[in-house]
């Protein structure tokens, strides 16, 4: 079944910790946590002491995504501080090859991630090892942006390299997720979809998670 992942990029903080729970008691599995480092990304958001803050909150994953320029320094300290999940930009990693393999070696999931004009094509090297491959449908650094069409064919070229080579990454795909369009995301191949904004800015957050999960198992259930 489709995993969804809130984002808590768009949560908010000052209740953060009961909004969570409120997730989980849901049936959520599995966090996602924006890291901005105001370089990479024309952003700023969390470093690791409010990772490892909430680890001790809750048991869920977290799958932490680095939207920053040095990726090797500092996704050890992710990791150390709780993450389970450690993704990276193709675009940052001059050496790609070595920093996945190096959070593996540390115990978490790799992921490799693309942005919108970034080619399928650049992760052909190391789709036969890592974990997961996270296709950015909005260019990164805010919250609330509309989706991107196009992206979707990435999600499907990357479908079709997992069946034609018979790979196992998952494919997670984020921004501008919304009840109208998650559907459509997970019959293209998506199988872990991040949703901020449609969760958080809902009003009541396990609500929207319950009908978000509800919209991508319905499309699951379709054949395509």
């Amino acid at each position: 079944m489709t995993e969804i992942l809130p984002s808590i990029l768009s949560a908010d903080f000052a209740r953060l910790g009961e909004q969570v729970a409120s997730l989980e008691q849901a049936g959520c599995r599995v966090l996602h946590v924006d890291i901005m480092d105001g370089h990479f990304v024309p952003n700023l958001t969390i470093g690791p002491p409010v990772v490892a803050s909430l680890r001790k909150a809750t048991p869920l994953t977290l799958d932490v995504h680095l939207m920053i320029t040095d990726p090797d320094r500092y996704a050890p300290l992710f990791i150390d501080a709780g993450a389970n999940h450690v993704s990276v930009h193709q675009e940052a990693c001059p050496n790609l090859d070595r920093t996945l393999k190096m959070i593996q070696g540390l115990g978490a999931l790799a992921g490799v991630v693309i942005n919108p004009a970034t080619p399928v094509a650049t992760l052909d090297e190391v789709l036969g090892f890592v974990d997961y491959v996270l296709v950015m449908s909005v260019n990164p650094g805010f919250g609330g942006q509309k989706f991107i069409p196009y992206t979707l064919d990435k999600v499907r070229q990357l479908a079709a390299k997992r069946r034609e080579r018979s790979l196992h990454f998952a494919i997670e795909i984020d921004g501008g997720v919304t009840l109208e369009n998650v559907g459509e995301m997970v019959k293209a191949g998506v199988d872990w979809v991040v949703a901020g904004s449609a969760i958080f800015g809902a009003g009541n957050p396990a609500d929207a998670f319950k009908k978000m999960r509800q919209h991508a198992h319905s499309a699951g259930m379709v054949q395509v």
